[in-house]
């Protein structure tokens, strides 16, 4: 083995140990908290020594953080449509099929983020005033010019944003309440569709960027 070809492959298992790592921590902090989560339980959860986890990330903070903000960044790379789209019902109808995805596919990153603010933020308060709040302005900057151009209702765009992101990570957040309504089950394809569809149809009526 050429020594470019054991730097690809060395590579290659650090980003797997990293993958395994932050999907064992999401689940963890989402159900124990960062106060109840441990080195060890991440470990024993991603099945690697508890050594390997220090390898990677010094300390539980700095696991934690990165957990955060790793649903963070995939939040901001579905809000790019955002910037592309000429209009709120490709816009913001992207966001919603996006943000609902994500839902789907990262359901105790989105915990994590949940439970950090609704314990007022104790670990990530920086992020949120200074990243989290300039992707806000940005977002609500792009709305705005939406309705001085007349293409939806005159709205506040930060309570729009609001109201996006609690529907949209209501699906992770309280999905377990969704699948016991759901008679036990989680949502199929066809049932994740059809609640991105009616989502779409409901906040883009209600700001009249759809006819009624």
């Amino acid at each position: 083995m050429t020594a470019p070809e054991r730097i690809s492959k060395r590579n290659a298992i650090r980003r797997e140990n990293e993958r395994v790592i932050l999907e064992a921590a999401e689940k963890v902090f989402a159900e124990a908290g960062f106060g109840g989560a441990t080195m060890q339980l991440i470990a024993d959860m991603a099945g690697l020594p508890k050594a390997n986890l220090h390898y990677y990330f010094a300390t539980k903070e700095d696991l934690y953080r990165k957990v955060v903000r790793q649903i963070f960044e995939i939040w901001l790379h579905a809000a790019e449509v955002f910037d592309k789209a000429p209009g709120p019902v490709e816009g913001i109808g992207a966001y919603i099929d996006a943000k609902m995805e994500i839902s789907r596919r990262h359901p105790f990153g989105s915990k994590v983020w949940a439970s950090e603010v609704m314990h007022g933020a104790p670990v990530i308060q920086d992020y949120l005033e200074t990243t989290l709040r300039d992707w806000t302005e940005g977002r609500a900057g792009v709305i705005q010019r939406w309705v001085d151009e007349g293409k939806m209702a005159p709205v506040d765009p930060r309570h729009l944003l609001y109201m996006l992101w609690a529907t949209t990570q209501h699906y992770a957040d309280f999905g377990h309440q969704i699948e016991t309504l759901n008679g036990g089950k989680p949502l199929s394809d066809r049932q994740w569709k059809a609640a991105k569809d009616s989502v779409k149809t409901i906040i883009l009526r209600g700001i009249s960027a759809l006819p009624a």
